[in-house]
């Protein structure tokens, strides 16, 4: 088996743009967005700063960094241009998101040479073309190419040798694990667990025992890097999913309603775009203490409605309101899963769910005119928020 695999993952993605697109800003601690920081370059970093980050707190611990307005048309075409370069280096390529991608190029050491000589280039060609820093983690398995990404960052390149990978791996945080949040890190560490090497050391069942079922039997496989995914193209998304930072400042239920339905109305429209239909609607919230709720709702059969999506998401919001008004909202997110692909719709329905007139009509409208150019009476005079930009469906 070689290492055949390769992570490759932009630096910084929307503040590399920035500087690329101003000279005045290389070298200088960048942070896109005002409210909450969308991303920092590694000088603002340095400093503390991270994404998600309130912008207050962000320009205390870096008042030198600039503040830009992020672009997120100028972001896509930079992420488009990238994959270019991606798939004209190998045609097995798969995207995690508009900055972030798995490549397999096994096979191609007679054409292009060894993986590591392939990543050179690609990296080189990234900065060349694009004008970005690109960075390339090399494994025998997409997890620890995904880690050795992480580890070679900023601007780097890490090759994990397959007779090497235990010794690469057993050093490193539990953090490094796919799945390992701030909870099960919290878990992990009660019991003087601090390193991939002493969950390695663990029973499967103790592991089981401390996380559950799922989370246990993944993190044991993943700390002896048993990751038996292939990289795999054209994969239809499992979720579609969009969020909105709030900030600290107190928010009415009608402005979170209306944020709700901004973000209905937007995912309903790349759902039908994506020419498929949903059944599960789940609520996502964060509150001013940090905890966290989740709230689904399955619905008879799939659909493409936006009036149906909002009547479940209002339900689920409705179901949170004494947790929202006790603890104050920080973050709204919703997911659509469940999805049924076009072609599979009438398999799984009695009948292929209908397009509503209204939902017809905006949708003629937005392809025409574009996505501002129709908007709901209730977002009238009401920021919608940072559209980020995603991959095609």
């Amino acid at each position: 088996m070689r290492a055949t695999i390769l992570h490759a993952d932009l630096d910084s993605f929307f503040a590399s743009v920035e500087q690329r697109d101003d000279p005045r800003l290389r070298g200088r601690p960048v942070i896109v967005g005002a409210g909450v920081v969308l991303a920092a370059s590694y000088e603002a970093k340095a400093f503390g700063v991270r994404t998600a980050m309130g912008g207050r707190q962000a320009r205390r611990l870096c008042p030198r960094a600039v503040v830009v307005p992020p672009r997120m048309e100028a972001y896509s075409e930079a992420s488009k241009a990238v994959f270019r370069v991606f798939e004209d280096v190998t045609p097995l390529v798969e995207g995690l998101s508009i900055d972030e991608a798995f490549l397999d190029v096994r096979g191609l050491e007679r054409l292009a040479g060894p993986p590591e000589t392939i990543a050179r280039r690609l990296r080189k060609r990234v900065l060349d073309q694009v004008g970005l820093p690109i960075t390339v983690g090399i494994a025998r398995t997409k997890f620890l190419a995904k880690v050795a990404s992480a580890v070679a960052k900023p601007d780097g390149l890490l090759v994990v040798p397959p007779d090497g990978e235990l010794r690469f791996l057993h050093p490193l945080p539990v953090e490094a694990l796919w799945g390992v949040g701030r909870v099960t890190a919290a878990k992990l560490h009660e019991r003087g667990i601090r390193t991939v090497g002493q969950v390695a050391t663990l029973d499967e069942r103790v592991l089981v025992w401390m996380l559950g079922r799922a989370a246990g039997r993944h993190l044991h496989a993943l700390a002896h890097n048993r990751d038996p995914r292939a990289v795999r193209t054209g994969r239809r998304r499992r979720s579609i999913g969009s969020q909105r930072a709030l900030g600290r400042r107190p928010r009415s239920m009608e402005e979170i309603d209306a944020t709700v339905v901004a973000i209905v109305d937007r995912l309903a429209r790349r759902l039908r775009k994506g020419r498929r239909a949903c059944r599960t609607v789940t609520l996502r919230l964060r509150f001013s203490d940090f905890t966290r709720a989740t709230r689904s709702h399955t619905l008879p059969q799939a659909t493409t409605e936006t009036r149906e999506l909002l009547a479940a998401a209002r339900g689920l919001l409705a179901e949170a309101t004494p947790l929202i008004r006790a603890q104050g909202l920080t973050l709204v997110g919703l997911s659509l899963t469940n999805l049924v692909d076009g072609d599979r719709i009438q398999l799984a329905l009695p009948l292929e769910p209908s397009l509503s007139p209204l939902d017809a009509a905006l949708d003629e409208v937005r392809e025409r005119y574009g996505a501002d150019a129709i908007t709901r009476g209730v977002l009238l005079g009401r920021s919608q928020g940072v559209v980020m930009p995603v991959l095609p469906d």
